[in-house]
């Protein structure tokens, strides 16, 4: 869509096979199969006074003065309940999507539009969360203008209006809500709670740290009957811990929390300015529930700190849902005595705090350019069990592929199976971001090539090795020839009979290099966690050498760079891969190094003038090469240096009009042939004066 943006609140509709998708001024339902095809689109844009009313209040006419859709939830089998921030003035209505999909419906329905305080933000910047359970709308939300009064609402249904205590920094300090989501506690219904995720200020004075924590309702909360009348008489809240151990005992907290559903796995940004990473934690319901069964946090002492609570705790325990497994016999908490209601109010947070699986965060980034911002999990049934595997967005617009796979009870092996560029490039992922909304495939099995050997070693739980490519693994698959090994990735034992197969695909070039220049000999293995290792053998020798880096050999992820060669760098250089015992060899590349005498002998028959041979290193010499070679290095890559004869022969041969107009077309293609340029790559230390073309010196 043009001239719009934050394309961020998205609904998945598998009835319908439709994604609906909330962006500024606009909704938009797309195909869940393909969303690049037409999609069915509304239009819902403020009125102009409303947007002249909110430019004259000092907000911003394009980032502010709009409706950014904060929320859509199914209403019933053919309705969506959808809110905007209505240009700081929140508005709701009531989308028609049509029973089945093939009715293609998708409009507002008229006269249905209703105020949207409580419900979505004023700010589109402050985020929002809802549900929507059984037509009644639980939100969290700041609901004024000025963006300071944040509160857990519910709206709409036969229940009455609820909402947090109003300005009590006990309950919500300046809350970011990250998300909600219902969790049963057992088979009685009245036990269900719905669970918050979000981040605030610590509530200790004069303390900047943000903790990140998890809260929750009971569903039937109906409030007190004298104190807390509208008001949640069951709300608590517990911290939610992510941080790494250190060698002194110190441990470093990720404290900027975003959230995917239970088993509950979370991704945590450090808000430090020292440290900066980002993890991912995961945490059982059974751990949070003990938390909240557990003390309650109360300050006293001289210091007036946070300590647990250890006088009495009144009947029925605050925080425990009426009608349920505990309290059968009180229907509503307007039944409880004003000394639980009590309690509540001035108990909101629990003591102890959660703590992840294993106390440490499952996947952790550190000293990278980049942040996690998002997470889903998907359960993979693999040949040898059932994995789930981790997709995690990042800040960059990347998304990684990434499985955890366990090594003994405490230690966890992290291995990331692909990252894709989502905004460069039948189950799928959908992303929205500012940008827009783009579709992943969970599976590429072809990256891995075409060989058993890394087909297993990707250890990639959706794909096996079919007996001739890399493809889609399948549980109900009956082929004998399929294989797959995600725990251990061994290809020794599961690939037995084709790994002869696998150094016969090692590919092999030749590549030319001039002395005292620099040339890149490139290897990149497929798997990201395979050791490279590069070993020459020179003319004439059946020994081989392993290459290690020095001041003149630099080993890289890509591949081998080699400065300032010299006539005993030539040889044939090969990259071995080696992971899990197993190693194949991925290139063997013939590196030609030509001294100076050959290419004053070529440049001297082409008629180059040989004062442009000043500035060429000669043996044992550091200084830059000339510009020019680049050029010479194209035409010395073929396989016989004749061509260079044959290719001025035709030069010669050509009228003067066509050399002009192909000289022109040189110059124009120059950055086409700039890509396609063999990988002989140089520092240049010194600027060199462009010299023109060695073709223009055929004469």
């Amino acid at each position: 869509l043009h001239n719009t943006s934050d394309y961020r609140v998205l609904l998945m509709d598998e009835d319908h096979d439709r994604m609906y998708v909330g962006t500024q001024d606009y909704i938009v339902s797309l195909d869940l199969h393909n969303i690049n095809r037409e999609p069915l689109i509304i239009h819902w844009p403020v009125s102009q006074q409303r947007r002249d009313d909110c430019v004259l209040s000092g907000k911003d006419q394009n980032g502010e003065c709009a409706n950014f859709i904060c929320l859509i939830q199914p209403w019933n089998r053919t309705h969506l309940y959808v809110c905007g921030t209505g240009a700081y003035h929140p508005i709701c209505s009531y989308v028609n999507r049509g029973r089945k999909a093939e009715d293609y419906i998708f409009h507002l329905e008229p006269g249905k539009v209703e105020s949207g305080k409580g419900k979505c933000s004023y700010d589109p910047k402050l985020n929002s969360v809802s549900s929507l359970i059984n037509r009644e709308l639980y939100a969290g939300v700041y609901i004024d203008f000025m963006g300071t009064d944040a509160a857990i609402f519910r709206t709409m249904g036969p229940q009455t209006a609820m909402r947090t205590d109003q300005y009590n920094s006990r309950w919500l300090n300046d809350p970011e809500f990250i998300h909600a989501q219902l969790i049963p506690d057992s088979s009685e219904r009245n036990d269900d709670k719905l669970y918050f995720f979000f981040r605030e200020k610590a509530s200790d004075s004069g303390s900047s740290a943000v903790y990140s924590r998890i809260g929750r309702i009971c569903l039937n909360d109906d409030g007190g009957h004298c104190c807390l009348v509208n008001k949640w008489s069951t709300f608590l809240k517990a911290r939610l811990i992510c941080s790494v151990p250190g060698p002194d005992g110190i441990e470093t907290h990720f404290d900027e929390l975003h959230v995917k559903n239970p088993v509950i796995y979370a991704v945590f940004s450090s808000s430090g300015s020292v440290f900066k990473g980002s993890a991912v934690c995961v945490y059982s319901m059974t751990d949070i529930r003990t938390v909240f069964n557990g003390p309650f946090a109360h300050k006293e002492g001289p210091n007036y700190q946070w300590m647990p609570f250890t006088g009495k705790i009144p009947y029925p325990r605050p925080g425990t849902c009426p009608g349920g497994t505990f309290t059968p016999s009180m229907r509503s908490t307007k039944d409880y005595p004003d000394e639980v209601i009590n309690f509540m109010r001035n108990h909101p947070t629990m003591y102890n705090s959660v703590y992840p699986v294993h106390k440490r965060p499952l996947v952790v980034r550190t000293n990278v350019n980049y942040e996690f911002t998002t997470i889903t999990v998907d359960q993979v049934d693999a040949a040898d069990g059932r994995y789930e595997v981790l997709f995690l967005g990042t800040d960059r617009g990347t998304v990684q592929k990434v499985i955890v796979l366990p090594k003994d009870e405490m230690e966890r092996e992290e291995l990331i199976l692909e990252e894709v560029e989502v905004f460069k490039v039948s189950q799928q992922l959908y992303v929205g971001s500012t940008l827009g909304i783009t579709q992943v495939t969970l599976h590429r099995c072809d990256v891995y090539g075409e060989a058993c050997a890394d087909c297993c070693l990707a250890r990639d739980p959706y794909c096996a090795w079919d007996g001739k490519a890399c493809s889609r693994y399948s549980a109900s698959s009956k082929r004998r020839s399929r294989r797959q090994d995600v725990r251990h990735g061994n290809p020794i034992r599961q690939c037995r009979g084709y790994n002869s197969n696998a150094n016969r695909k090692t590919m092999e070039t030749e590549q030319y290099g001039v002395e005292g220049s620099s040339t890149f000999l490139e290897c990149q293995p497929k798997s990201p966690q395979a050791t490279i290792k590069w070993v020459l053998q020179r003319e004439g020798s059946d020994r081989k050498k392993e290459i290690k880096s020095d001041e003149r050999i630099l080993r890289t992820d890509q591949g081998l760079l080699l400065r300032s060669l010299q006539l005993a760098d030539g040889g044939i250089y090969q990259c071995t891969a080696t992971e899990n015992n197993f190693k194949h060899a991925l290139v063997r590349v013939h590196l030609r190094v030509l001294n100076n005498e050959t290419v004053n002998l070529v440049l001297t028959h082409s008629g180059l003038p040989m004062a442009s041979l000043q500035g060429v290193g000669s043996p044992g010499t550091s200084r830059a090469p000339n510009p020019q070679y680049k050029d010479l290095l194209q035409l010395l890559s073929q396989p016989e240096m004749g061509v260079i004869n044959q290719y001025c022969e035709g030069y010669w041969q050509r009228p003067a009009n066509i050399e002009k107009q192909n000289l022109n077309k040189q110059q124009k293609d120059k950055p086409v042939r700039e890509q396609r340029k063999p990988r002989n790559r140089r520092n240049h230390h010194t600027s060199w004066p462009q010299l023109p073309l060695l073709a223009n010196h055929c004469q």
